[in-house]
C-alpha cells in the first residue's frame, strides 16, 4: 500500500534518520529541516545523479557554483526587489497571517481553540510582502550596508555569463548547471518539505540563439521527464501544465510546470521556462544598442554587455534563455513519495488485532477529552484515528504515523497503542521504500547470522571493508538484532541487497560446497540467491547500475 498520507512519510523520515525538524529542542523553526544520516545520502545521490546527466554526460554544459551574497543591485535589476512580493493579510481577531491570494473570501479560516473555518473574524487590506531576506554586510549598519539572501541560483549564472564564455569558449547552444541552497521568506510554509524557507535548487540556464527558443523549449521538457522518469519516478505520476499567459512570470514567453503526484495531491516538481533575452537584457550596459525582444529596467549600473558575437553574422547578440528548474527537496520528497509501500506478509492474530483497536478506541477517547491540545491538533488525530480504525488490519503500519503526528505524545494511552502495535508490525508487516538503486542511501548492507560469533562478524567486516572500497559501493554493516528484524530496516531505508554472513560461509554448515558463499536478499522481491565471495563485488556492482 502506497503513502496515503504525508504524516507517513514524516513519520519513516524521522524514525529511520532522513529529515528532522530543524531546531527541534527549542521548539523548532517553522519553514526549516535537517537531513539526517540517510536523508543527507539520499539528497546527495539525487544531485549528483542530475549532475551526471545534466553535466557530465553533456557535451554542451559548463558547472558554477555562485555566491549567496550578491550585490544588492543584482536583485534590483532582476526585479526581484519590485516583484518578488506576495499580498500579506492579518486576522484581526485570532492574528493569523496569511497569503491573500490563498483565501476564498475576506474572512479569516481558522482560529485556535475552534474547529477550522469557525473564526470568520476580519482581515486586514493586503499589503505587499518582499520574499527576500536581508542581511548586514560589514560591521556598520546603516540603510546601504544590507544584501539579501539569494531567492534563486538563477542570477549568479546571469551575470556571471561573459566569465563562463570567455574561459570556456563555449558556441551557442549551451548551458551553465547549479545546485545551491536559496531562501525565501515564506509567509505560510507548509506540507513538510515540500515549502520551506531555506532549500536547494538544481537549475540550467540554457543559452540558444533567437528563434531557435521554443524547439529547444520543447526538448528540455522531454529530457526532464525522461531524467525523471530515469530515478524512479512512474509516468502516472507525472503531468504537464503549460502555464496559461495571464499567470506567466513577467519574463516568461511560455512555462510548463512539470507537477507530480504527491499525498497532498498535483504541485509543481520543476519549471521549464522560456525566458527570452530579459535576464541578460536586464544585467545589460547600453541596453539601447541590444534590441532587446525583451521589457526590462534601465541599468546605469552595469559595467557589461552580456553579449554573444555571432560570427556567422559579424554581430552580437543577446542570446534567448532557457531554465529548467528543480527544487532538490521537493525531488526528495517525490523520491520517498513514489517509493513508499507497505506490505503484510503474515496474518494477524483475531486476538492480537482486536487488541490494538481497543488500544486504538482508548487512544482516541483521550485525544477527544484532553483539553490542553489545540482544535487542530484534536481533530487531525481523532480524524486519523477514525481512518486507522476503518482499515484494519491493512492500516496497521499507520499506527506509527498517528503516534508521531503533533499532539500525539501527550496522550499517555499512546505509549500502550504503541506496546501493542510494534510487535505486530515487526512480524506480519514491512515497510519498503522501493528506490532506485542510483538514489538509495546504500547499495548493499552486511550482516553477520549472529552477532556475537567472532567468526561471522569478523567475516561480515571484511566482506563489507572489501564492499566499499573505490565508493562506487555504498555499504552498511549491521549487526544490531535478529537477521529478520535487520532485514525490515533495510527494507524501510531502501537498502536494494542484503548479504547474509551464515555458518556455511564459514565452512561450518552441512553443505562443503557452499563455503566462501553469501546468502544475497533482494529487497523489492525478498528472493534469496547464494553468491561466491569471489563474485560479490560484480555482482552487487551490475544490479545497482
Amino acid at each position: 500500500m502506497p503513502a496515503l498520507t504525508l504524516d507517513q512519510i514524516v513519520s519513516l523520515c524521522k524514525r529511520r534518520g532522513f529529515i528532522f525538524p530543524g531546531s527541534e529542542i527549542y521548539g523548532g523553526l517553522q519553514g526549516t529541516y535537517d537531513y539526517g544520516p540517510l536523508g543527507v545520502e539520499l539528497k546527495n545521490n539525487l544531485k549528483m545523479a542530475w549532475w551526471r546527466a545534466n553535466v557530465h554526460e553533456r557535451d554542451d554544459m559548463e558547472g558554477l557554483d555562485a555566491s549567496i551574497l550578491m550585490n544588492r543591485l543584482t536583485w534590483k535589476y532582476s526585479g526581484h526587489e519590485e516583484t518578488f512580493i506576495d499580498p500579506l493579510v492579518d486576522c484581526h481577531d485570532c492574528k493569523g497571517r496569511f497569503r491573500a491570494d490563498r483565501l476564498d473570501d475576506a474572512r479569516c479560516l481558522r482560529h485556535p481553540g475552534k474547529r477550522p473555518g469557525e473564526c470568520g473574524g476580519r482581515l486586514t487590506e493586503p499589503r505587499p510582502f518582499n520574499l527576500m531576506f536581508q542581511t548586514q554586510v560589514g560591521p556598520v549598519a546603516d540603510p546601504e550596508s544590507f544584501a539579501y539572501l539569494r531567492p534563486e541560483t538563477a542570477q549568479g549564472i546571469f551575470v556571471n555569463f561573459n566569465n563562463v564564455l570567455r574561459a570556456t569558449g563555449r558556441k551557442l547552444p549551451f548551458g551553465i548547471a547549479q545546485i545551491g541552497k536559496a531562501f525565501r521568506n515564506e509567509i505560510n510554509p507548509r506540507n513538510f518539505i515540500f515549502r520551506v524557507r531555506e532549500f536547494e535548487q538544481m537549475e540550467i540556464e540554457y543559452f540558444v540563439a533567437p528563434g531557435e527558443e521554443d524547439a529547444w523549449h520543447q526538448r528540455w521538457l522531454e529530457d526532464r521527464l525522461a531524467w525523471w522518469r530515469s530515478v524512479g519516478l512512474h509516468a502516472d505520476n507525472l503531468q504537464v501544465y503549460p502555464v496559461p499567459r495571464e499567470e506567466l512570470a513577467h519574463y516568461s514567453k511560455a512555462t510548463y510546470d512539470l507537477m507530480y503526484r504527491f499525498p497532498i495531491g498535483f504541485e509543481e516538481l520543476e519549471g521549464i521556462a522560456s525566458r527570452m533575452d530579459y535576464d541578460l537584457g536586464s544585467h545589460s550596459k547600453e541596453q539601447e544598442r541590444l534590441n532587446l525582444r525583451a521589457k526590462v529596467m534601465q541599468n546605469r549600473d552595469s559595467v557589461e554587455r552580456l553579449t554573444y558575437f555571432d560570427q556567422a553574422n559579424n554581430r552580437h547578440i543577446v542570446p534567448f534563455v532557457i531554465e529548467p528548474s528543480a527544487g532538490v527537496d521537493r525531488g526528495v520528497l517525490a523520491l520517498l513519495t513514489e517509493a513508499y509501500d507497505e506490505q503484510q506478509v503474515k496474518a494477524v492474530p483475531p486476538e492480537r488485532q482486536q487488541a490494538i483497536a481497543e488500544a486504538l478506541t482508548s487512544f482516541a477517547r483521550s485525544v477527544g477529552r484532553n483539553d490542553k491540545l489545540s482544535a487542530d491538533h484534536r481533530d487531525a488525530l481523532l480524524a486519523r484515528a477514525e481512518e486507522i480504525m476503518q482499515a484494519l488490519p491493512e492500516s496497521l503500519p499507520q499506527v506509527q504515523s498517528l503516534l508521531d503526528m503533533p499532539g500525539a505524545s501527550s496522550i499517555e494511552v499512546g505509549k500502550k497503542l504503541r506496546g501493542q502495535a510494534e510487535p505486530v508490525l515487526d512480524e506480519a508487516f514491512r515497510t519498503v521504500l522501493h528506490l532506485k538503486p542510483v538514489v538509495a542511501p546504500f547499495k548493499v548492507a552486511v550482516l553477520p547470522l549472529k552477532r556475537n560469533h567472532p567468526g561471522l562478524v569478523q567475516a561480515a567486516r571484511n566482506i563489507h571493508h572489501v564492499l566499499r572500497l573505490g565508493g562506487t559501493i555504498r555499504s552498511v554493516y549491521d549487526d544490531t538484532g535478529a537477521i529478520g528484524r535487520l532485514y525490515r530496516r533495510q527494507d524501510e531505508i531502501g537498502t536494494p541487497f542484503c548479504v547474509t554472513v551464515d555458518f556455511e560461509t564459514l565452512g561450518l554448515g552441512k553443505d562443503p560446497a557452499l563455503r566462501e558463499t553469501v546468502t544475497v536478499r533482494n529487497r523489492d522481491t525478498m528472493e534469496q540467491e547464494r553468491v561466491e565471495l569471489i563474485h560479490l563485488y560484480n555482482y552487487i556492482l551490475r544490479n545497482i547500475e
